[in-house]
């Protein structure tokens, strides 16, 4: 592994990162299928066991702590049983439960997957999409405002469940800037934001030809060759007016475009793909640690981009470990 990187990765431990989004549990229920029911023609699962994750914004933050960060999470969560067990769950992997804001009516976002064989047969929602209260959005602030001249970067993750919006943003970006505080964005389609002073937003490739109102064509060209993806790129940075956008491409890596250079492919790292799930969230998580650690735009999209590669290889919605990634990097720089 090049010293360089080295260096960088040694200085991810001393970043202080906060996650802001929707917070919610992931529940596994672990099981096998020998049978179809006779009450009607679905598969029977033999429960074996369980396991409870960090989801949502909260599994970005759960991406950052293998990493040894100091990492906090904002949002809301409900007084409901699943809210007093994420809560223990975001304690047991090592993340900053102590800017929560618990609304007792609030309904805390959850989903079940149930998988045998290495199947997912089925995922249960419990959600209540509600946009938050002026009153909230002024908790969730001063939350933010109490710790951020102590931080380093800020993530805002959006995963449409309505915890985002324009004003919180705003708001978010105002005392961010003000404490110096780089601020990167995984956005959600669905939900328009202006994202104004932020440093990068990382869309896949699916939101960045939603948002640019582009149509894609998927012919399979490199994506430097690509005019389409070329004129996203441009649209996007002059529409969200952010410094970068980092665009997730599947298969074919990342695209990372600037306002200052040209755009900047990295080709996917990804051995044999088995579950994307979560891998957005691992992109988002490393490439900010590493620029909140000196990392250049680069060199970040770089790191992020094999980190993203090595989770794709796992199943559910297991972070990258450390080792795994420094490992990566020396097979790739051998």
């Amino acid at each position: 592994m090049e010293e360089s990187i080295r260096t960088l990765m040694d200085a991810f431990s001393r970043q202080r990162i906060l996650v802001i989004g929707d917070i919610m549990l992931d529940r596994f229920i672990w099981g096998s299928v020998s049978r179809i029911s006779p009450e009607a023609p679905v598969p029977v699962v033999e429960v074996q066991r369980e396991s409870f994750y960090p989801g949502g914004a909260a599994n970005v933050a759960r991406n950052l702590t293998p990493f040894e960060p100091t990492v906090d999470l904002i949002g809301l969560i409900g007084g409901d049983d699943n809210g007093r067990l994420l809560r223990e769950v975001l304690t047991e992997n090592g993340i900053g439960v102590n800017h929560l804001i618990e609304i007792p009516e609030f309904t805390t976002i959850s989903k079940t997957r149930v998988v045998a064989r290495h199947q997912q047969v089925v995922r249960i929602d419990r959600e209540r999409r509600t946009r938050p209260t002026a009153e909230q959005i002024e908790r969730l602030t001063s939350e933010l405002a109490s710790v951020a001249p102590e931080l380093d970067g800020l993530i805002i993750e959006d995963y449409g469940k309505g915890l985002v919006t324009q004003e919180l943003v705003d708001a978010i970006c105002a005392i961010a800037r003000d404490a110096g505080v780089k601020v990167t964005v995984d956005p959600n389609p669905k939900n328009p934001i202006r994202w104004a002073g932020v440093s990068t937003v990382k869309p896949n490739r699916i939101e960045a030809f939603q948002e640019a109102g582009v149509e894609d064509t998927h012919d399979e060209r490199p994506p430097l060759e690509d005019p389409a993806l070329r004129e996203v790129g441009d649209r996007l940075l002059e529409k969200w007016e952010s410094e970068h956008v980092l665009i997730t491409l599947g298969e074919q890596g990342m695209l990372l475009v600037s306002r200052e250079t040209e755009p900047f492919h990295i080709p996917t790292m990804a051995q044999e793909v088995f579950d994307v799930s979560g891998a957005g969230d691992t992109a988002i998580a490393v490439f900010t640690l590493a620029l909140c650690a000196g990392a250049d735009p680069r060199m970040a999209a770089r790191l992020s981009n094999q980190a993203s590669g090595i989770v794709v290889g796992k199943l559910g919605t297991a972070p990258i470990e450390k080792a795994e990634l420094e490992k990566a990097l020396e097979k790739s720089a051998g």
